[in-house]
């Protein structure tokens, strides 16, 4: 795992060149902002079983054989480790969101998840839409203005939202 100034700095050591004046400028615009992303983070965080719950609760509301008898999130254990995956899922969409960089998520998370979902016979689509519920409540709580960092958060939601899109399509 590489958080982006290690990975910027690993890639310019590779080709033997020093850092650009672009890759200085886009490193010193991510400390600039280091504090929305904190607060992202924090918000995240702080309301992750919220988030999990809502789109767990939206997700068997639109597809409620998941939840009747047979189906894959039927009983108890497996309603557990559905909500276990979900949050697993968030917690380290928010340690790429902390780092600005996407490989914890892939190294950590995502790598072999769809073929152990093929081989438990969990439907990857379903797992999927329950991530895009968790990102469309993660973004309406991380927008929130009231109590953050001030400033044009456009270009971190869009950041954001581009993890929980990695999640969705490594599962499907």
């Amino acid at each position: 795992m590489l958080d982006a100034f290690a990975k910027v700095v690993s890639q310019a050591d590779a080709r033997g060149e020093y850092l650009s004046a672009g890759q200085l400028d886009a490193l010193s615009a991510m400390v600039a902002d280091g504090n929305k992303r904190m607060d992202t983070v924090n918000r995240i965080t702080s309301n992750s079983s919220a988030i999990v719950a809502d789109a767990a609760r939206s997700l068997f509301a639109e597809q409620p054989q998941l939840i009747a008898p047979g189906g894959n999130a039927y009983t108890n254990r497996r309603m557990a480790a559905c909500l276990r995956d979900m949050e697993i899922i968030l917690r380290y969409v928010t340690y790429a969101i902390f780092s600005g960089d996407a490989s914890v998520l892939d190294d950590r998370c995502l790598n072999g998840l769809k073929e152990t979902y093929l081989a438990l016979g969990t439907p990857g689509a379903s797992v999927a839409v329950g991530v895009q519920k968790m990102k469309e409540a993660a973004l309406k709580i991380a927008n929130d203005t009231n109590g953050i960092t001030r400033g044009d958060c456009s270009a971190l939601m869009s950041e954001v939202a581009g993890y929980f899109d990695r999640a969705a399509s490594a599962v499907a």
